[in-house]
């Protein structure tokens, strides 16, 4: 299914104005490609007295350098446009293959020019992903590894970023690599035991090195929680009743004026949604309509609605009341819809007289009184919010964190599976039951890092990458 014996090119960078952009080949004609559209040196040197170029042009390209040049249509002699061209051998690449990057200027036509002549002399056209996925069946990274890249691509906060950095430079791949690697001895021993009955295999206590990796799945599953929030973020909704100062404290978290603020009630009439950097979580904040039991206006209804699925699709709910009015019934209804999901009461308004008594609303939900208007008990807000996000745990930089739902769900699988071997041979059971245990186990171990993967698997993975990465 997976060809590596073509050449295949892409554009690289984000399509639209910019100062440079690249179009990328890599595959084994990537060089002998160049050779028929790029010609090195000064246009005055290689050109004719019209200003066309005679392709192809001489090529002697020093690896990981840059080289200075034209693109050059071979059919028309026309100059595409001025370049700088690098040629990097295997298998010191990103994909273990040759690999050219052409560096033009930025902009939609030059590029899409240069690609199309890439093209036509032999390169075919990139799937999404398909450079990574490369450089994955290269052997130069493992799944786990080509994953984040595209957690690269897409963090946004520093801490994001960081946890994905060092799930690319293999810190998560060597953990559940050598976690693998202990359980594929065993598995070993037993089925030398069950292949070879006869023979005199010397006894071997299985039982410490199946509790050793059981601990170590379920140190990493522990941290799981937190390391997906760092590459998701959390769903925030701002919820209550109209003219509580939702969209105000939407700005207050944002720095910035985001939302209408009127003093009118139902301003805002859809769902709007911003991400802030809250001590490295990605918190994606939805500011709501207000919510209210009956409305005759059809759009303030559409909008009601769109609050309520907004509430039930969020990991986290800010629940505002206007601490200078006393609590209304709407408050109430407001909070059953939140019900037991994890919440913060925010009683606004508190650069003003307090009238409100919230006893009893969301009991479980920690409360935090602020002025959206003045800023007062905004650090404590965002104090509260990483508390209730974290529950309190706080990771070392020492540990690998699991930042994929894909890499929980299999490490949660691999670990309930070595939980039943290891029950079965403390019971003294026959070694076959416990290798069938430990056989899927460490298949799915190697789901992760890419050992067992099966192309349907890659299909899915690398269909989330751009083209041209």
């Amino acid at each position: 299914m997976y060809s590596l014996d073509d050449t295949i090119a892409a554009i690289s960078t984000p399509i639209g104005e910019g100062g440079i952009g690249i179009v990328r080949m890599t595959g084994p004609q990537a060089a002998d490609i160049l050779s028929k559209i790029f010609c090195p040196g000064k246009k005055e040197a290689r050109a004719d007295a019209k200003g066309r170029h005679e392709l192809p042009c001489p090529l002697s390209l020093v690896p990981h350098h840059l080289h200075y040049g034209h693109i050059v249509d071979p059919q028309s002699s026309e100059t595409i446009d001025e370049v700088l061209v690098s040629y990097m051998p295997a298998p010191h690449t990103y994909t273990r293959e040759d690999v050219v990057e052409i560096n033009c200027h930025g902009g939609v036509v030059p590029l899409r020019r240069v690609l199309e002549l890439t093209l036509r002399h032999g390169a075919r056209l990139a799937r999404p992903g398909e450079m990574t996925l490369r450089a994955f069946l290269n052997g130069r990274i493992d799944l786990a590894q080509a994953e984040a890249v595209l957690d690269i691509v897409r963090a946004k906060t520093e801490a994001s970023l960081r946890v994905a950095i060092e799930q690319l430079g293999g810190r998560l791949s060597d953990e559940i690599g050598a976690v693998r690697a202990l359980l594929i001895d065993v598995l070993a021993y037993l089925e030398a035991t069950i292949d070879f009955e006869e023979d005199d295999i010397p006894f071997q206590d299985i039982g410490p090195s199946l509790g050793e990796a059981t601990e170590r799945l379920r140190k990493l599953l522990a941290n799981a929680d937190q390391g997906i929030i760092y590459r998701q973020g959390v769903r925030t909704a701002i919820v209550g009743r109209p003219n509580v100062g939702k969209s105000s404290l939407l700005n207050a978290l944002l720095r910035t004026s985001r939302a209408i603020v009127t003093p009118i009630p139902g301003t805002t009439r859809d769902t709007l949604e911003e991400t802030v950097n809250l001590k490295g979580i990605p918190l994606v904040l939805v500011d709501t309509a207000g919510i209210t039991a009956e409305t005759d206006d059809a759009i303030e209804r559409l909008g009601i609605e769109r609050s309520r699925a907004a509430l039930a699709q969020a990991d986290l709910a800010l629940l505002v009341i206007d601490g200078s009015e006393p609590l209304q019934s709407a408050d109430s209804e407001i909070a059953a819809l939140v019900g037991d999901k994890p919440a913060i009461l925010v009683i606004n308004k508190a650069d003003l007289t307090q009238k409100a008594e919230p006893d009893g609303l969301l009991p479980q939900a920690e409360r935090v009184s602020i002025s959206a208007l003045t800023g007062q008990g905004l650090e404590e807000l965002e104090k509260a919010i990483v508390e209730t996000v974290f529950s309190g745990r706080v990771v070392t930089a020492d540990e690998p964190l699991v930042s994929s739902p894909r890499h929980k769900d299999l490490l949660a699988r691999a670990l309930e599976h070595l939980e039943a071997a290891q029950g079965a041979y403390n019971e003294g059971m026959a070694a076959d039951f416990v290798a069938i245990d430990l056989t899927a186990a460490v298949d799915a171990l190697g789901e992760i890092t890419g050992e067992t993967a099966t192309e349907d698997l890659l299909e899915t993975i690398f269909a989330k990458f751009c083209i041209g990465k």
